[in-house]
């Protein structure tokens, strides 16, 4: 039979333990009233507190959601624990020796023993650093401008080559194989199993209470077959989604500041808190993702005081698609969201070795607003030498500028994209805040937030512009790489259908390859894979080979009349705003443009 905890010692460790310093660690609270704490509640999104912690009597609840308890609920609910694994971590915050009854055996929870297994395993590889072995990535480590010191204050370590180097170790400790695997630090085999980090440099991944939940390892030599980078696998007490390594040394920092910097890698949280940012983290191996956010709106808490999110993204298109990605989630931090970008692309651990602790600094203060760089990056999706592309340019980033929620930030990014696009502020605020776009994102972002299937739009402008995507996705050789960015720079009433339409213009050159749109799936996010799936298995209104070429005919036909009609309305309106007088040359290369296409336009209609 199991041995439990004496309720005698649960009860003296819940008296113990004030919940006011628990709930704290989790979150940020503020005195309330008398003996009365608030904060934001951790287990539904809120922008005002709702979230209510007494000492006396010792309990929590929310009054936005209902939830409430005692300590140990609140644990379990957080962690996602069973009652006693809530004990047996609540005591271990306390260092409170829980006694075992039932013939006074201590069976400790799983939780438990794998947390243990996991430090010991942290202090084995942090000792085969010193080793004659761990050389190699004691050089590495030099060579990226890490000294002994470094390592030894972020806990690195180093996993020789051998097969069983730790099953040895942790075996001589009490556990067995099958706890090694189920931490994720080894694998099983017909000869007894084998140590999962062999030959790699590795960083502990900790929580906020500094316990070592998983290890993140790179490789170091070239016969190593496998990734570059090894993280530990899901396991009972390591989820990589809801995790930020650096978090146990940043987390006061932050509190304090209110402000996050998140980079991209274990060394450029190490490089960022080296030149004295010390409230820099990371992903663990994972997309920056909402559990996440409510992990830094938690540490942020409410205040009056502003709190900043500054993100360090790559300047590749990885770097790009991670940033956009997180734009759409902006308005879900309980603070405002940055990019810091580092000079030729460097990332912060490359820049401070090549450039020092200052560069870092100058980094940092460079950030610009996350709408600012996502806008910049969709204007430069365009020339902007000539009228088209301006327009073009100008309607691409007005879906962005729409997403604002704050009205006085919208107004002046409005503005702000209007000088950089060298269009009149009026037309650009009309492109913002029509009707069409408003009523799609109005339709959108809850649905992004829930995940709810989206309801198929149903007005002929709309009706067209799915079919066309049906004919891109369906038969993308019917389009040529020409029409297709005539069609982009045009634009779509339908925001949703105009990110796919940019999507497959990045891959045009791809057009007539079968397997196009597999490819814009590798490439799409959640929502945008859903769609694209649903399209391209969309029904369409034909029978047999020669009816499908027709219809797909006509559908192209279509959608270019319609992106040949936006080009002369947006004609007329750069003809309005010239000057005949000061610039004639530009009235007549307008009114050129004008006629061809309008032959262009009776020939299509001839076709």
């Amino acid at each position: 039979m199991p041995s439990r905890v004496r309720q005698s010692d649960i009860e003296e460790l819940k008296a113990k333990a004030d919940i006011v310093d628990v709930v704290g660690s989790y979150i940020s609270l503020k005195p309330a009233s008398a003996g009365s704490f608030k904060g934001l509640c951790p287990f539904h999104g809120e922008k005002t507190p709702s979230f209510n912690v007494r000492s006396n009597p010792p309990f929590y609840h929310c009054f936005g959601c209902g939830v409430g308890g005692d300590v140990y609920k609140f644990i379990q609910e957080i962690e996602s624990l069973s009652f006693m694994d809530a004990v047996e971590k609540l005591a271990q915050k306390f260092n409170f020796q829980l006694q075992y009854e039932e013939g006074g055996g201590q069976d400790t929870s799983s939780r438990s023993r794998l947390l243990a297994l996991n430090q010991l395993a942290a202090e084995f590889y942090q000792q085969q650093l010193a080793e004659v072995e761990g050389a190699t990535a004691r050089e590495f480590l030099v060579a990226r401008g890490f000294d002994a010191a470094s390592a030894q204050s972020f806990g690195i370590g180093y996993a020789p080559k051998g097969w069983q180097n730790l099953i040895n170790h942790a075996t001589e400790h009490g556990y067995d194989l099958k706890e090694m695997v189920l931490a994720g630090l080894a694998m099983e085999s017909d000869k007894g199993g084998y140590d999962r980090f062999r030959g790699r440099v590795l960083w502990p991944i900790r929580d906020a209470n500094s316990q070592v939940l998983g290890f993140g390892a790179r490789k170091l030599y070239e016969d190593d077959q496998g990734p570059k980078y090894l993280n530990t696998p899901e396991t009972p007490v390591y989820h990589k989604s809801g995790v930020l390594y650096g978090l146990d040394l940043a987390r006061k920092d932050i509190v304090k500041s209110r402000e996050v910097i998140v980079v991209e890698g274990y060394t450029d949280v190490m490089a960022c808190h080296l030149a004295g940012h010390k409230t820099a983290v990371a992903t663990c191996g994972t997309a920056f993702g909402e559990d996440h956010i409510r992990l830094i709106n938690r540490l942020l808490g409410q205040s009056q005081d502003p709190a900043s999110v500054v993100f360090t993204f790559d300047p590749d298109a990885a770097g790009q698609k991670a940033a956009l990605k997180v734009y759409g989630d902006s308005n879900k931090f309980n603070a405002l969201t940055f990019v810091a970008a580092g000079p030729d692309g460097l990332d912060p651990a490359d820049l401070r070795q090549q450039r020092g602790d200052a560069a870092i600094s100058q980094m940092l203060e460079s950030k610009k607003p996350l709408f600012e760089f996502v806008i910049r990056h969709r204007i430069s999706q365009f020339s902007l030498q000539d009228l088209d592309s301006r327009v073009a340019a100008a309607r691409s980033a007005a879906s962005v500028v729409a997403q604002i929620s704050d009205s006085a930030l919208r107004t002046g990014y409005t503005k702000q994209l209007a000088d950089w696009v060298s269009l009149d502020a009026a037309d650009v605020a009309r492109l913002v805040s029509g009707d069409a776009r408003q009523q799609v994102d109005q339709r959108v972002e809850p649905m992004r937030q829930t995940g709810s299937a989206k309801p198929v739009p149903d007005s002929p402008q709309a009706k067209q512009e799915r079919q066309i995507l049906e004919v891109l996705l369906q038969r993308p050789h019917s389009f040529s790489f020409d029409q297709l960015q005539r069609m982009a720079a045009a634009g779509f009433s339908n925001g949703e259908y105009q990110e796919i339409v940019e999507l497959a213009v990045s891959q045009g050159d791809k057009l007539s390859e079968p397997g196009f749109a597999n490819l814009l799936t590798t490439m799409a996010q959640e929502g945008q894979l859903e769609l694209i799936r649903q399209l391209s298995l969309s029904q369409l209104p034909v029978s047999g080979d020669t009816e499908f070429e027709r219809y797909c005919k006509g559908i192209v036909k279509g959608a270019m009349l319609q992106a040949l009609s936006q080009e002369k309305v947006d004609l007329l309106a750069a003809l309005r705003r010239i000057d005949t007088d000061a610039n004639p040359e530009a009235q007549a290369a307008i009114s050129k443009q004008l006629v061809e296409l309008e032959s262009e336009r009776r020939a299509l209609m001839k076709s």
